[in-house]
Protein backbone atom coordinates (compact mmCIF):
# COMPACT_ATOMS: atom_id res chain seq x y z
CA UNK A 1 0.00 0.00 0.00
CA UNK A 2 1.58 3.06 -0.85
CA UNK A 3 2.23 6.11 1.22
CA UNK A 4 -0.83 8.75 0.78
CA UNK A 5 0.55 11.65 3.39
CA UNK A 6 -1.87 14.14 4.27
CA UNK A 7 -5.65 14.59 2.98
CA UNK A 8 -8.78 16.15 3.06
CA UNK A 9 -12.42 14.94 2.66
CA UNK A 10 -13.26 16.66 -0.65
CA UNK A 11 -16.83 17.46 -1.29
CA UNK A 12 -18.43 20.48 -3.69
CA UNK A 13 -19.04 23.35 -1.09
CA UNK A 14 -15.03 23.63 -0.03
CA UNK A 15 -14.06 22.21 -3.76
CA UNK A 16 -11.94 25.51 -4.73
CA UNK A 17 -11.06 25.92 -1.20
CA UNK A 18 -9.48 22.43 -1.30
CA UNK A 19 -7.80 23.16 -4.73
CA UNK A 20 -5.81 26.26 -3.00
CA UNK A 21 -4.49 24.74 -0.05
CA UNK A 22 -1.06 24.11 0.66
CA UNK A 23 0.61 20.40 1.33
CA UNK A 24 -2.09 18.44 -0.25
CA UNK A 25 -1.36 15.21 -0.92
CA UNK A 26 -4.29 13.52 -1.62
CA UNK A 27 -8.53 13.66 -1.06
CA UNK A 28 -11.20 11.39 -0.48
CA UNK A 29 -14.41 11.68 -2.49
CA UNK A 30 -18.06 9.94 -1.64
CA UNK A 31 -18.08 7.52 -4.16
CA UNK A 32 -21.95 7.83 -4.82
CA UNK A 33 -21.59 11.24 -5.14
CA UNK A 34 -18.91 10.62 -8.31
CA UNK A 35 -20.34 10.02 -11.61
CA UNK A 36 -17.55 8.26 -13.99
CA UNK A 37 -18.42 10.17 -17.24
CA UNK A 38 -19.00 13.51 -15.57
CA UNK A 39 -15.98 13.96 -12.85
CA UNK A 40 -16.08 17.14 -10.94
CA UNK A 41 -13.70 19.64 -12.83
CA UNK A 42 -12.70 19.89 -9.27
CA UNK A 43 -11.44 16.73 -9.22
CA UNK A 44 -9.79 16.01 -12.46
CA UNK A 45 -7.35 19.04 -12.03
CA UNK A 46 -6.33 18.08 -8.60
CA UNK A 47 -5.54 14.35 -10.13
CA UNK A 48 -3.40 16.21 -13.37
CA UNK A 49 -1.56 17.93 -10.31
CA UNK A 50 -0.68 14.19 -9.38
CA UNK A 51 -2.87 14.60 -6.23
CA UNK A 52 -4.17 10.88 -5.30
CA UNK A 53 -8.31 10.60 -5.19
CA UNK A 54 -9.61 7.80 -3.24
CA UNK A 55 -13.34 6.85 -3.72
CA UNK A 56 -15.10 6.10 -0.18
CA UNK A 57 -17.77 4.03 -0.65
CA UNK A 58 -20.99 4.13 1.78
CA UNK A 59 -23.73 2.28 0.23
CA UNK A 60 -22.61 -0.92 -0.14
CA UNK A 61 -23.71 -2.45 3.13
CA UNK A 62 -20.55 -4.87 3.59
CA UNK A 63 -21.92 -5.95 7.03
CA UNK A 64 -25.23 -7.18 5.65
CA UNK A 65 -27.08 -10.33 5.44
CA UNK A 66 -27.15 -9.96 1.90
CA UNK A 67 -24.30 -10.11 -0.61
CA UNK A 68 -22.86 -7.16 -2.26
CA UNK A 69 -25.09 -6.26 -5.16
CA UNK A 70 -23.40 -6.68 -8.22
CA UNK A 71 -24.33 -3.14 -9.63
CA UNK A 72 -22.82 -1.32 -6.81
CA UNK A 73 -19.89 -3.63 -7.10
CA UNK A 74 -18.96 -2.66 -10.94
CA UNK A 75 -19.99 1.18 -10.13
CA UNK A 76 -17.27 1.14 -7.21
CA UNK A 77 -14.90 -0.24 -9.37
CA UNK A 78 -15.39 1.68 -12.44
CA UNK A 79 -14.84 5.05 -10.12
CA UNK A 80 -11.59 3.33 -8.85
CA UNK A 81 -10.61 3.18 -12.65
CA UNK A 82 -12.07 6.59 -13.65
CA UNK A 83 -9.94 8.23 -10.97
CA UNK A 84 -6.99 6.22 -11.07
CA UNK A 85 -6.92 5.40 -7.15
CA UNK A 86 -4.63 3.34 -5.75
CA UNK A 87 -7.60 1.98 -3.05
CA UNK A 88 -11.32 1.93 -2.47
CA UNK A 89 -12.93 1.99 0.85
CA UNK A 90 -16.15 1.36 2.73
CA UNK A 91 -17.62 0.43 5.90
CA UNK A 92 -18.00 -2.21 7.88
CA UNK A 93 -21.67 -1.62 8.59
CA UNK A 94 -25.10 -2.66 7.42
CA UNK A 95 -27.45 -0.17 5.66
CA UNK A 96 -30.36 -2.14 4.54
CA UNK A 97 -32.23 -5.08 5.81
CA UNK A 98 -35.76 -7.34 5.37
CA UNK A 99 -35.77 -8.52 1.44
CA UNK A 100 -36.23 -12.33 0.44
CA UNK A 101 -33.91 -13.58 3.44
CA UNK A 102 -37.28 -12.64 5.65
CA UNK A 103 -39.55 -12.46 3.06
CA UNK A 104 -40.66 -8.79 4.54
CA UNK A 105 -40.68 -5.56 3.11
CA UNK A 106 -36.89 -4.16 2.42
CA UNK A 107 -35.44 -1.16 4.47
CA UNK A 108 -32.97 1.42 4.17
CA UNK A 109 -31.52 2.86 6.91
CA UNK A 110 -30.45 5.61 4.99
CA UNK A 111 -26.94 5.67 7.61
CA UNK A 112 -24.18 3.52 8.91
CA UNK A 113 -25.22 1.16 11.83
CA UNK A 114 -23.04 -1.63 13.44
CA UNK A 115 -22.94 -5.26 12.67
CA UNK A 116 -22.69 -6.91 15.73
CA UNK A 117 -19.52 -8.56 16.84
CA UNK A 118 -20.35 -12.36 16.79
CA UNK A 119 -19.39 -15.01 14.92
CA UNK A 120 -22.13 -15.30 12.48
CA UNK A 121 -22.02 -11.65 11.86
CA UNK A 122 -17.83 -12.38 11.13
CA UNK A 123 -18.66 -15.04 8.42
CA UNK A 124 -20.79 -13.34 6.82
CA UNK A 125 -18.66 -9.91 6.79
CA UNK A 126 -15.74 -12.34 5.60
CA UNK A 127 -17.13 -13.39 2.47
CA UNK A 128 -18.96 -10.47 1.46
CA UNK A 129 -15.50 -8.75 1.50
CA UNK A 130 -13.73 -11.18 -0.34
CA UNK A 131 -16.81 -11.34 -3.14
CA UNK A 132 -15.88 -7.50 -3.11
CA UNK A 133 -12.33 -7.86 -3.33
CA UNK A 134 -12.45 -9.72 -6.31
CA UNK A 135 -14.76 -7.34 -8.09
CA UNK A 136 -12.47 -4.87 -7.69
CA UNK A 137 -9.36 -3.62 -9.48
CA UNK A 138 -7.72 -2.11 -6.73
CA UNK A 139 -7.13 -3.08 -3.03
CA UNK A 140 -9.78 -2.85 -0.52
CA UNK A 141 -9.80 -0.91 2.88
CA UNK A 142 -12.85 -0.87 5.27
CA UNK A 143 -13.26 1.29 7.70
CA UNK A 144 -15.06 1.32 11.70
CA UNK A 145 -17.40 3.04 12.28
CA UNK A 146 -19.59 5.29 15.26
CA UNK A 147 -22.42 3.93 17.00
CA UNK A 148 -24.78 5.07 19.76
CA UNK A 149 -25.44 1.59 20.92
CA UNK A 150 -24.33 -2.05 21.23
CA UNK A 151 -25.72 -5.37 20.01
CA UNK A 152 -26.54 -7.98 23.08
CA UNK A 153 -24.36 -10.80 23.16
CA UNK A 154 -21.55 -9.90 21.41
CA UNK A 155 -18.38 -11.80 21.41
CA UNK A 156 -15.20 -10.05 20.89
CA UNK A 157 -14.09 -6.58 21.16
CA UNK A 158 -13.89 -4.46 18.40
CA UNK A 159 -9.97 -4.94 18.07
CA UNK A 160 -10.27 -8.88 18.16
CA UNK A 161 -12.66 -8.67 15.34
CA UNK A 162 -10.51 -6.25 13.30
CA UNK A 163 -7.88 -8.59 14.12
CA UNK A 164 -9.49 -11.75 12.93
CA UNK A 165 -11.02 -9.87 10.05
CA UNK A 166 -7.85 -9.21 8.27
CA UNK A 167 -6.46 -12.40 9.18
CA UNK A 168 -8.95 -14.38 7.11
CA UNK A 169 -9.39 -12.12 4.44
CA UNK A 170 -6.33 -9.70 3.95
CA UNK A 171 -8.05 -6.93 4.02
CA UNK A 172 -6.86 -3.29 5.26
CA UNK A 173 -7.96 -1.21 7.49
CA UNK A 174 -8.87 2.73 7.56
CA UNK A 175 -8.66 3.09 11.11
CA UNK A 176 -11.32 6.55 12.25
CA UNK A 177 -9.85 7.80 15.56
CA UNK A 178 -12.63 9.47 15.83
CA UNK A 179 -15.22 6.49 15.65
CA UNK A 180 -13.13 5.04 18.85
CA UNK A 181 -14.22 8.43 20.57
CA UNK A 182 -17.16 8.02 19.71
CA UNK A 183 -17.40 4.60 20.59
CA UNK A 184 -15.83 5.13 24.28
CA UNK A 185 -18.49 8.06 25.24
CA UNK A 186 -21.00 5.93 23.80
CA UNK A 187 -20.42 2.47 24.52
CA UNK A 188 -17.54 2.45 27.33
CA UNK A 189 -14.78 0.85 25.18
CA UNK A 190 -11.58 1.97 25.69
CA UNK A 191 -9.45 3.38 22.74
CA UNK A 192 -6.25 2.25 23.46
CA UNK A 193 -7.27 -1.35 24.42
CA UNK A 194 -8.82 -1.27 20.92
CA UNK A 195 -5.47 0.09 18.91
CA UNK A 196 -3.66 -2.06 21.29
CA UNK A 197 -5.67 -5.06 19.65
CA UNK A 198 -5.88 -3.93 15.93
CA UNK A 199 -3.44 -5.24 13.44
CA UNK A 200 -1.41 -2.35 12.69
CA UNK A 201 0.24 -3.07 10.10
CA UNK A 202 -2.52 -3.98 8.11
CA UNK A 203 -4.08 0.02 7.94
CA UNK A 204 -4.37 1.58 4.98
CA UNK A 205 -4.76 5.26 6.19
CA UNK A 206 -7.07 6.82 9.10
CA UNK A 207 -9.61 9.43 9.63
CA UNK A 208 -10.13 12.85 12.01
CA UNK A 209 -13.05 14.51 12.36
CA UNK A 210 -15.17 16.28 14.73
CA UNK A 211 -18.46 15.36 16.39
CA UNK A 212 -20.05 16.96 19.80
CA UNK A 213 -21.52 15.43 23.13
CA UNK A 214 -25.36 16.28 24.15
CA UNK A 215 -26.88 14.71 27.01
CA UNK A 216 -24.52 12.05 27.26
CA UNK A 217 -23.88 11.18 24.27
CA UNK A 218 -21.09 11.68 21.45
CA UNK A 219 -22.85 12.65 17.94
CA UNK A 220 -19.80 11.89 14.90
CA UNK A 221 -21.51 14.70 12.75
CA UNK A 222 -18.21 15.50 10.52
CA UNK A 223 -19.75 19.23 11.27
CA UNK A 224 -17.67 20.98 14.13
CA UNK A 225 -14.00 21.10 15.05
CA UNK A 226 -11.90 18.05 15.97
CA UNK A 227 -11.93 17.99 19.79
CA UNK A 228 -8.41 17.27 21.64
CA UNK A 229 -9.39 13.83 22.73
CA UNK A 230 -9.43 12.43 19.06
CA UNK A 231 -6.20 14.01 18.36
CA UNK A 232 -5.12 12.02 21.31
CA UNK A 233 -6.03 8.96 20.12
CA UNK A 234 -4.54 9.87 16.82
CA UNK A 235 -0.89 10.63 19.01
CA UNK A 236 -1.55 7.15 20.58
CA UNK A 237 -1.89 5.50 17.03
CA UNK A 238 0.69 6.90 15.83
CA UNK A 239 2.95 5.78 18.50
CA UNK A 240 2.14 2.73 17.46
CA UNK A 241 2.59 2.94 13.77
CA UNK A 242 3.38 5.20 11.15
CA UNK A 243 0.30 5.30 9.33
CA UNK A 244 0.49 5.52 5.23
CA UNK A 245 -1.75 8.44 5.12
CA UNK A 246 -4.35 10.41 7.15
CA UNK A 247 -7.05 12.64 6.33
CA UNK A 248 -9.62 15.19 7.31
CA UNK A 249 -13.31 14.59 7.35
CA UNK A 250 -15.75 17.72 7.17
CA UNK A 251 -19.09 17.05 5.63
CA UNK A 252 -20.91 20.18 6.69
CA UNK A 253 -20.75 23.53 8.63
CA UNK A 254 -17.77 24.63 6.66
CA UNK A 255 -15.61 26.74 7.98
CA UNK A 256 -13.41 29.29 6.62
CA UNK A 257 -10.59 27.47 4.97
CA UNK A 258 -7.95 29.26 6.98
CA UNK A 259 -9.81 26.96 9.88
CA UNK A 260 -9.48 24.03 7.76
CA UNK A 261 -5.71 24.25 7.29
CA UNK A 262 -5.33 24.90 10.99
CA UNK A 263 -6.87 21.77 11.41
CA UNK A 264 -4.77 20.07 8.96
CA UNK A 265 -1.52 21.65 10.47
CA UNK A 266 -2.82 20.55 14.29
CA UNK A 267 -3.17 16.58 12.89
CA UNK A 268 0.47 17.28 11.29
CA UNK A 269 1.75 18.40 14.61
CA UNK A 270 0.68 15.57 16.27
CA UNK A 271 1.69 12.68 14.05
CA UNK A 272 5.38 14.36 14.16
CA UNK A 273 5.40 14.94 18.06
CA UNK A 274 4.11 10.97 18.83
CA UNK A 275 6.78 8.71 20.50
CA UNK A 276 8.07 6.40 18.10
CA UNK A 277 9.55 3.90 19.99
CA UNK A 278 6.67 1.63 20.18
CA UNK A 279 5.95 1.63 16.30
CA UNK A 280 5.07 -1.48 14.43
CA UNK A 281 7.62 -1.84 11.33
CA UNK A 282 5.18 -2.36 8.97
CA UNK A 283 5.77 -5.77 6.68
CA UNK A 284 6.64 -6.05 2.43
CA UNK A 285 3.60 -7.99 2.60
CA UNK A 286 1.52 -5.00 4.18
CA UNK A 287 -1.29 -7.43 5.59
CA UNK A 288 -1.44 -11.15 6.47
CA UNK A 289 -2.13 -13.13 4.07
CA UNK A 290 -6.31 -14.32 3.50
CA UNK A 291 -7.06 -17.89 5.20
CA UNK A 292 -8.54 -19.43 2.36
CA UNK A 293 -8.87 -22.89 3.23
CA UNK A 294 -12.28 -22.79 4.58
CA UNK A 295 -14.86 -22.46 2.89
CA UNK A 296 -18.48 -22.98 4.27
CA UNK A 297 -21.91 -22.76 3.99
CA UNK A 298 -23.09 -19.01 5.09
CA UNK A 299 -26.51 -19.83 3.89
CA UNK A 300 -28.06 -20.57 7.38
CA UNK A 301 -26.09 -18.18 9.05
CA UNK A 302 -27.18 -15.20 6.78
CA UNK A 303 -30.69 -15.82 7.67
CA UNK A 304 -30.23 -15.96 10.95
CA UNK A 305 -27.79 -12.43 10.93
CA UNK A 306 -31.02 -11.08 8.49
CA UNK A 307 -33.60 -11.52 10.39
CA UNK A 308 -31.79 -9.94 13.66
CA UNK A 309 -30.84 -7.22 11.44
CA UNK A 310 -34.38 -6.86 10.23
CA UNK A 311 -35.85 -7.19 13.70
CA UNK A 312 -33.26 -3.97 14.66
CA UNK A 313 -33.71 -1.49 11.36
CA UNK A 314 -37.81 -2.15 11.70
CA UNK A 315 -37.49 -0.80 15.55
CA UNK A 316 -35.58 2.17 14.17
CA UNK A 317 -37.04 3.17 11.39
CA UNK A 318 -40.51 1.73 11.46
CA UNK A 319 -41.77 2.06 15.02
CA UNK A 320 -41.45 -1.19 15.66
CA UNK A 321 -41.19 -2.84 19.94
CA UNK A 322 -37.23 -3.23 20.21
CA UNK A 323 -35.80 -6.33 19.89
CA UNK A 324 -35.09 -7.84 23.29
CA UNK A 325 -31.41 -7.06 25.30
CA UNK A 326 -31.11 -3.70 23.70
CA UNK A 327 -30.81 -0.11 25.19
CA UNK A 328 -34.42 1.14 24.37
CA UNK A 329 -33.12 4.54 25.57
CA UNK A 330 -30.67 4.47 22.26
CA UNK A 331 -32.44 3.02 20.01
CA UNK A 332 -34.83 6.14 20.33
CA UNK A 333 -31.83 8.29 20.13
CA UNK A 334 -31.00 6.66 17.30
CA UNK A 335 -34.27 6.53 15.72
CA UNK A 336 -34.65 10.43 15.82
CA UNK A 337 -30.88 10.99 14.36
CA UNK A 338 -32.34 8.73 11.88
CA UNK A 339 -35.37 10.68 10.88
CA UNK A 340 -33.05 14.24 11.41
CA UNK A 341 -30.44 12.83 9.08
CA UNK A 342 -33.51 11.48 6.28
CA UNK A 343 -34.78 14.88 6.67
CA UNK A 344 -31.83 16.85 5.93
CA UNK A 345 -30.57 14.96 2.65
CA UNK A 346 -33.80 14.97 1.25
CA UNK A 347 -33.79 18.88 1.46
CA UNK A 348 -30.43 18.46 -0.08
CA UNK A 349 -31.46 15.94 -2.75
CA UNK A 350 -34.58 17.52 -3.42
CA UNK A 351 -34.15 21.47 -2.32
CA UNK A 352 -37.32 22.62 -4.06
CA UNK A 353 -39.29 20.31 -1.23
CA UNK A 354 -38.33 23.40 0.98
CA UNK A 355 -38.65 26.08 -0.97
CA UNK A 356 -42.15 25.29 -1.75
CA UNK A 357 -43.11 24.14 1.74
CA UNK A 358 -41.46 26.85 3.68
CA UNK A 359 -38.16 26.67 5.53
CA UNK A 360 -40.05 26.09 8.80
CA UNK A 361 -42.92 24.18 7.86
CA UNK A 362 -41.10 21.72 6.09
CA UNK A 363 -38.96 19.54 8.45
CA UNK A 364 -41.56 18.92 11.19
CA UNK A 365 -44.28 18.02 8.21
CA UNK A 366 -40.77 15.69 6.87
CA UNK A 367 -40.52 14.03 10.59
CA UNK A 368 -44.46 14.02 11.08
CA UNK A 369 -43.72 11.72 7.69
CA UNK A 370 -41.11 9.64 8.63
CA UNK A 371 -41.50 8.38 12.02
CA UNK A 372 -44.16 5.78 10.64
CA UNK A 373 -42.74 5.52 6.87
CA UNK A 374 -39.60 3.74 6.32
CA UNK A 375 -37.03 4.73 3.66
CA UNK A 376 -37.37 1.63 0.89
CA UNK A 377 -35.50 2.75 -2.32
CA UNK A 378 -33.25 5.52 -1.11
CA UNK A 379 -33.45 9.02 -0.35
CA UNK A 380 -34.52 10.21 -4.21
CA UNK A 381 -37.45 8.11 -4.01
CA UNK A 382 -37.99 9.31 -0.48
CA UNK A 383 -38.16 12.66 -1.44
CA UNK A 384 -41.55 11.87 -4.05
CA UNK A 385 -42.93 9.52 -1.70
CA UNK A 386 -43.11 12.38 0.69
CA UNK A 387 -45.04 14.54 -1.35
CA UNK A 388 -47.04 12.06 -2.22
CA UNK A 389 -47.83 11.34 1.03
CA UNK A 390 -48.53 15.07 1.69
CA UNK A 391 -50.59 15.45 -1.22
CA UNK A 392 -53.05 12.33 -0.36
CA UNK A 393 -53.30 13.86 3.14
CA UNK A 394 -54.95 16.93 2.14
CA UNK A 395 -51.75 18.98 2.61
CA UNK A 396 -50.13 21.30 2.33
CA UNK A 397 -52.79 24.07 3.17
CA UNK A 398 -51.93 27.20 1.52
CA UNK A 399 -53.24 26.33 -2.19
CA UNK A 400 -50.56 28.27 -3.85
CA UNK A 401 -47.79 25.98 -2.50
CA UNK A 402 -50.11 22.42 -2.69
CA UNK A 403 -50.52 23.42 -6.67
CA UNK A 404 -46.52 23.94 -6.99
CA UNK A 405 -45.90 20.59 -5.02
CA UNK A 406 -48.50 18.94 -7.19
CA UNK A 407 -46.48 19.96 -10.43
CA UNK A 408 -43.93 19.00 -8.78
CA UNK A 409 -44.36 15.56 -8.09
CA UNK A 410 -46.14 15.38 -11.36
CA UNK A 411 -42.82 16.15 -13.44
CA UNK A 412 -40.78 13.47 -11.69
CA UNK A 413 -43.44 10.83 -10.99
CA UNK A 414 -46.38 10.85 -13.90
CA UNK A 415 -49.69 11.11 -12.88
CA UNK A 416 -50.85 12.87 -9.76
CA UNK A 417 -51.55 10.95 -6.28
CA UNK A 418 -55.12 9.68 -6.17
CA UNK A 419 -57.30 11.43 -3.82
CA UNK A 420 -59.22 9.52 -1.37
CA UNK A 421 -62.74 11.60 -2.44
CA UNK A 422 -64.10 10.25 -5.68
CA UNK A 423 -65.08 13.64 -6.95
CA UNK A 424 -61.48 14.66 -6.67
CA UNK A 425 -60.26 11.60 -8.61
CA UNK A 426 -61.79 12.02 -11.65
CA UNK A 427 -60.91 15.32 -11.74
CA UNK A 428 -57.25 14.38 -11.46
CA UNK A 429 -58.21 11.69 -13.67
CA UNK A 430 -58.73 14.08 -16.28
CA UNK A 431 -55.86 16.50 -15.81
CA UNK A 432 -53.45 13.74 -16.04
CA UNK A 433 -54.83 12.53 -19.43
CA UNK A 434 -54.81 16.45 -20.31
CA UNK A 435 -51.24 16.43 -19.52
CA UNK A 436 -50.35 13.33 -21.21
CA UNK A 437 -52.01 14.93 -24.31
CA UNK A 438 -49.69 17.66 -23.98
CA UNK A 439 -46.10 17.07 -24.79
CA UNK A 440 -44.57 19.79 -23.97
CA UNK A 441 -45.81 19.00 -20.06
CA UNK A 442 -44.26 15.66 -20.59
CA UNK A 443 -41.28 14.63 -17.67
CA UNK A 444 -38.16 13.50 -19.30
Amino acid sequence: MERLGTGIGWRPEIAEAVEAMPGIDWVEAVAENVCPGHVPDSLLRLRERGVTVVPHGVSLGLGGADRPDEGRLADLAARAETLGSPLVTEHIAFVRAGGALTASQPLEAGHLLPVPRTRDALDVLCENIRITQDALPVPLAVENIAALFSWPGEEMTEGQFLYELVERTGVHLLIDVANLHTNHVNRGEDPAKALAELPVEAIAYVHVAGGFERDGVWHDSHAHPVPRPVLDILADLASRVSPPGVLLERDENFPAPQELERELDEIRRTLTTAPAEGRTVRPSSDTASPDTDAVQDTGPTRQRLALAQAALLSALVAGTPAPEGFDRVRLKVESRALCAKRADVVAKVAPELPEILGATAYRPAFLSYARCRPMTGGYRRDALDFAEHLLDSGGPGDAGARRELERWWRERSGPTPPAAHPGARLVRAARSALHRGRPALRSA
